[in-house]
């Protein structure tokens, strides 16, 4: 209930409740008062051990210990020890992977080989950039490989890991760290390296071999298909008894082209002298490519048009090369 005392409005709600709800709120708490002074801390204690002792075959203390064997003890005593890389090396040899650059990764495997040749001798280790070599035929008939990585910006390496050998890896060049994860705590982390099992390597080993088969498939489907069509192109030209003489008279009637500085000399001569202050013109290629505007200014010096174009209805003027404009023609 509201009530006006003094300019302040104040505002009562035990007024509102019912006095049957009254009532049975306070037996609730009354009965609960009530229990919690029959029983004290100790009493149910051991009420509730005597519920444990009381069932067949039951042992809470039995229970307790078995839950302490299972429990998986810690691998690391400390935190520091965790961090020790040193301790990567009691595996012995295993597979790890390394981040390079996604251009330059073959290179980066080869120049991590030898450095790990030159300064570990004795080292056993093996370094893996899984790539498809890809063939093309070039013009002159030669045919050009090329590795084509299957994972880019990944090699692997197999040895036995320590922090001397983790600390060689990362200063070789191109090299950008091992794959693994943060171990450590608020004052200290490092990415710790993280293996790979051997299953998924000969996942890796088999992909990387089916898509150099279809690679080389491939090539050979099309050298297959280029002697069918010369194969081909040889039958028709013996066939035909003028065939010299057919493909001479196609030669001689086919127009000579100009020369190309020439074509682009006289196309750019033919703009210049069209185009002038307040035509339309327009845009063939470059940012403003197809853009239609109003040539304000031409410096045939610099070979520089300054045209205005309409943007969101303002006029915006921009600075374009001559030889990409062309007068536009009104229809």
């Amino acid at each position: 209930m509201m009530k006006l005392q003094g300019g302040l409005l104040q505002w009562s709600p035990s007024s509102l409740i019912p006095s049957a709800i009254k009532t049975t709120r306070l037996s609730i708490s009354a009965c609960v008062a009530e229990g919690n002074h029959q029983l004290t801390a100790r009493e149910r204690r051991q009420l509730r051990n005597e519920r444990r002792e009381s069932k067949s075959g039951y042992s809470w203390r039995e229970e307790v210990e078995e839950r302490l064997i299972k429990k998986p003890k810690k691998r690391y005593a400390s935190w520091t020890e965790e961090l020790n890389l040193d301790t990567l090396a009691e595996a012995g040899q295993q597979w790890w992977v390394v981040r390079v650059s996604r251009v330059r990764g073959h290179e980066t495997a080869q120049v991590l080989a030898r450095a790990l040749a030159r300064q570990f001798p004795e080292m056993e280790f093996t370094v893996y950039a899984p790539a498809v070599q890809v063939k093309r035929k070039l013009k002159n008939g030669s045919i050009s490989v090329k590795p084509r990585p299957v994972f880019p910006g990944c090699i692997f390496i197999r040895c036995i890991l320590n922090k001397e050998i983790h600390d060689a890896i990362r200063e070789v060049e191109g090299v950008g760290g091992f794959i693994g994860s943060k171990v450590g705590n608020t004052k200290r982390q490092i990415n710790k390296p993280r293996p790979v099992d051997d299953s998924d390597l000969e996942a890796i080993f088999k992909q990387a071999k089916e898509e150099q088969e279809k690679a080389d498939s491939e090539f050979d489907e099309g050298e297959r298909a280029e002697e069918e069509a010369n194969l081909a192109l040889q039958k028709v030209l013996a066939s035909s008894a003028d065939g010299t003489e057919t493909v001479e008279s196609l030669a001689e009637a086919k127009p000579k082209r100009a020369p190309r500085k020439a074509a682009l000399a006289t196309e750019t001569k033919t703009k210049k002298k069209k185009l002038a202050a307040g035509s339309t013109v327009r845009v063939l290629s470059g940012t403003f490519a197809e853009f239609v505007g109003n040539l304000k200014k031409l410096n045939r010096k610099t070979a520089k048009a300054t045209v205005g174009f309409t943007l969101f209805g303002k006029e915006t003027l921009v600075e374009i090369d001559i030889n990409e404009l062309v007068p536009e023609i009104q229809s």
